[in-house]
């Protein structure tokens, strides 16, 4: 078992050390220089009953933010904006609902876009909040791939987030998930005021799952005005880049996603990320709410590194 202290002995060993070694352990289990590439679309926004300090979507900051709710996205709009995201290069498609749990009446909807998103040569990826075991078998039969579940932070700087829903909700959800079938992208997010302390538990709590998540986003805090976390410090960059690293080392075969907050790094940051192991981002210019850097920004990066988008899984361009 990965003991806590395991970790933060990562945490604390010399930056280069740490690079080194997160190097080497990427470069065994992935191909160097590719990236995968997924897009975001916010099929249902706002109006969420969670309070979550980092969210606009929270309906308890609506006031303060200025974010409207929206009614759940018609098919066939989710359907164009996927064809995008396929002919920009994306092949994970994640469709988010601004939900404490998906209402049986939204139910056949959602599976309608995921079966048809499947059916165009997409990884398909949701987030819908905490699931029952039916919905989570619902959303298999229906062809999704992964289902986006964050538990955000450590166990025990979770209630200083959010109250409205507790940790070991987070993980019944992602059993359920998992015991459905459904492959798993769960991650955190960094720069809430957690210590490093945090940071380590976070990515134990990941590395522990049998198995562990196919994918791991690692957010950086987007300060958003009207949010409790509005006035939040930025995390060191150095202290991000770390937490990467470890990620990818107690998580060899795992897709690191360098994930929301990329609007505020700099290119040498970025740099850095995928240097300690980084292999997936978000492209687009909008995650949920939140900016996102330019396509034609990321092409930039992505010449000046010679890395190169990663191709869609065989599985995938056999369905196509």
């Amino acid at each position: 078992m990965l003991e806590k202290q395991d970790v933060e002995a990562l945490f604390d060993s010399p930056f280069m050390d740490l690079m080194f070694e997160a190097q080497s352990v990427h470069r065994a289990h992935h191909v160097p220089g590719e990236v995968q590439l997924s897009q975001l679309i916010s099929i249902k926004t706002g109006g969420c009953a969670e309070d979550c300090g980092y969210c606009s979507q929270s309906a308890k900051y609506a006031k303060d933010t200025g974010l409207k709710a929206t009614k759940l996205m018609d098919v066939e709009d989710v359907l164009i904006e996927a064809q995008r995201a396929k002919d920009s290069g994306a092949t994970r498609y994640c469709m988010g609902a601004a939900w404490t749990r998906p209402k049986e009446r939204d139910m056949d909807k959602v599976c309608e876009m995921i079966r048809e998103v499947k059916a165009m040569g997409l990884e398909t990826c949701a987030t819908l909040g905490m699931l029952d075991d039916a919905q989570s078998e619902a959303l298999k039969d229906a062809g999704l791939d992964y289902y986006n579940h964050n538990i955000d932070t450590s166990p025990e700087f979770y209630d200083q987030i959010i109250t409205t829903r507790e940790f070991s909700e987070r993980i019944e959800t992602l059993e359920s998930a998992r015991a459905a079938g459904l492959k798993l992208c769960c991650g955190g997010i960094l720069g809430m005021g957690e210590t490093r302390a945090d940071r380590a538990e976070m990515l134990r709590q990941l590395a522990i799952m049998d198995p562990q998540p196919e994918s791991v986003p690692i957010n950086q805090l987007i300060p958003i005005p009207g949010t409790p976390l509005a006035l939040e410090g930025d995390i060191d960059p150095i202290e991000f880049v770390r937490t990467i690293a470890v990620a990818r080392i107690i998580m060899p075969e795992t897709m690191v996603r360098l994930s929301a907050g990329r609007t505020n790094m700099s290119k040498e940051l970025q740099t850095l990320c995928f240097l300690a192991g980084a292999n997936s981002i978000f492209v687009s210019a909008k995650l949920l709410t939140a900016g996102n850097p330019e396509r034609d920004q990321d092409d930039d990066l992505f010449e000046d590194l010679g890395l190169m988008p990663m191709p869609l899984p065989a599985e995938h361009v056999a369905a196509e």
